[in-house]
């Protein structure tokens, strides 16, 4: 049916069109944020990361960095709250905007990353999951997601999956835009 076609080559051939016209467009906000990356802070303007997408298989997450160099091992861990010490002055405000998730768009072009599926977790999480769960990974992981739009991170892992599992079961044209609209929604409201 339609949704098989829109699954097995339409969502990818829209990823690779959007991406590739949102980085020609986003260009001169590339250049700005590299520049305020590298004035602010010593180190890499871009934060690499090994993460588990599609079929789990592993591949390196690009973001904008927002915290100093080696964060990941220095105060608290993994989780950076609001008044975390190692998030930078000027990387405060690209998370505000969710403009240090930009060099995504490199991912979704290479075929990493979808603009909308469940977000790409860490590759330690792997043994944790069940076998619904691992079901995330039969699409590719998404810039955003079904999770992203109801709740963020004010809801638990448990409800995440479950919203994963659900948007696997139901990826549809329609969902991936209601989607993209409500992410636009949220990303301008969180302003």
């Amino acid at each position: 049916g339609p949704e098989q076609v829109y699954k097995k080559c339409i969502k990818r051939l829209l990823d690779i069109l959007i991406s590739l016209l949102a980085l020609i467009v986003l260009s001169p906000v590339y250049l700005v944020t590299w520049i305020a990356i590298k004035l602010d802070s010593k180190g890499p303007a871009i934060f690499k990361q090994t993460r588990l997408g599609y079929h789990h298989k592993e591949f390196t997450l690009l973001k904008f960095r927002s915290m100093v160099v080696n964060a990941e091992h220095t105060g608290s861990g993994v989780y950076s709250g609001k008044g975390d010490a190692r998030v930078t002055k000027v990387g405060r405000i690209l998370r505000a905007t969710s403009i240090d998730e930009l060099p995504q768009l490199f991912n979704i072009l290479k075929g990493d990353m979808s603009f909308v599926g469940p977000r790409p977790l860490l590759v330690k999480y792997l043994p944790y999951y069940n076998d619904a769960e691992k079901q995330r990974h039969s699409v590719r992981p998404g810039l955003t997601g079904y999770a992203q739009v109801h709740g963020r991170n004010a809801i638990s892992w448990e409800k995440k999956f479950e919203y994963d599992i659900y948007y696997v079961e139901h990826l549809t044209f329609a969902t991936d835009i209601k989607i993209i609209f409500d992410t636009v929604r949220t990303v301008i409201k969180h302003e």
